[in-house]
């Protein structure tokens, strides 16, 4: 069974990323699960709540129930990545009467060749007339639109385009061109995902040794015309033209985590009932920050 917003968490997430269109909460008001409602919900999330990783760099499991997703990216102010973005837009589309269907998906971006474990989260969508493939979460690639659901042609969005592909046993493939190249970032099939599947993959994405989201700092946002993310010192902010900006020390990555993404940054000890490294969050910014100049001076 879907799971929904009471109208006031609704007015509060509508509050969070700026939505002010139809469906805006007031019980007067029609909810329209339209295309065009779908397309500004989904071009607003992703500027508003920022892609991040921190309970997994404080050895935190993010927990995925709805209530605590909720209390931490709309009350909280932070945000999270594809799990609890994806599972907050899918409570609020449910809320306002869409048909979703929650998908799995094998990450290819950075890693064309591999065959990783399905471990991303993104939605299907019904509206009256189309289907749609939504996702508000896959980091530094995150899409700002949804896409119709139609394989083989380039679909433009406010930032790259991109496309789907139908390829061997019936999976799909997303990919972005970026210049004149396609890029792949995902495989997927059709298979509906249930919670048990999400906790389980969570379970690994959040403790397997392996796994980037232990090890490195990652933070995203899409704005008007850039995308901003932020991997480990490494700010890159990328529109008409790209830049880049090493972050030298801690306290650089708070003001940048504050002012350019817009996160309200956990305290120390502000989760007291959860065990956190020494240190809490400076701790960690500290550690990537001589990890990083490590690999710099090694390098050079």
């Amino acid at each position: 069974m879907n799971q929904t917003l009471s109208p006031a968490q609704l007015a509060a997430y509508f509050d969070r990323i700026g939505y002010s269109g139809p469906s805006r909460g007031s019980n007067r008001e029609p909810q329209q699960a339209t295309s065009e409602t779908l397309h500004a919900l989904h071009r607003l999330h992703p500027q508003a709540i920022p892609f991040e990783n921190f309970d997994t760099l404080l050895g935190r499991t993010p927990r995925l129930d709805l209530a605590s997703v909720f209390a931490k990216l709309v009350s909280a102010r932070r945000g999270g990545y594809c799990y609890e973005h994806n599972l907050l837009f899918r409570a609020v589309l449910d809320t306002l009467g869409f048909e979703t269907t929650g998908l799995a998906a094998r990450v290819l971006w950075n890693d064309p060749a591999g065959m990783s474990p399905r471990t991303h989260m993104m939605l299907l969508v019904e509206t009256p007339d189309d289907t749609w493939l939504a996702d508000v979460g896959f980091g530094s690639m995150t899409l700002s639109a949804p896409l119709l659901f139609d394989t083989g042609r380039e679909q433009a969005t406010p930032h790259e385009p991109f496309r789907l592909d139908l390829i061997e046993r019936g999976d799909f493939l997303l990919q972005v061109k970026l210049g004149d190249t396609w890029r792949p970032i995902y495989r997927f099939d059709l298979e509906p995902q249930f919670p048990a599947d999400y906790d389980m993959a969570n379970h690994y994405v959040s403790t397997y040794p392996g796994s980037i989201f232990l090890d490195h700092l990652i933070v995203a946002r899409v704005i008007p015309g850039e995308r901003q993310t932020l991997f480990d010192t490494t700010l890159t902010q990328r529109g008409n033209t790209e830049s880049t900006r090493e972050l030298t020390s801690a306290a650089e990555l708070r003001g940048v985590l504050q002012d350019t993404f817009g996160l309200a940054l956990p305290s120390n000890d502000s989760d007291t009932h959860r065990e956190t490294p020494a240190g809490g969050l400076d701790a960690v910014l500290e550690r990537i920050v001589r990890l990083s100049s490590s690999v710099t001076s090694t390098t050079s």
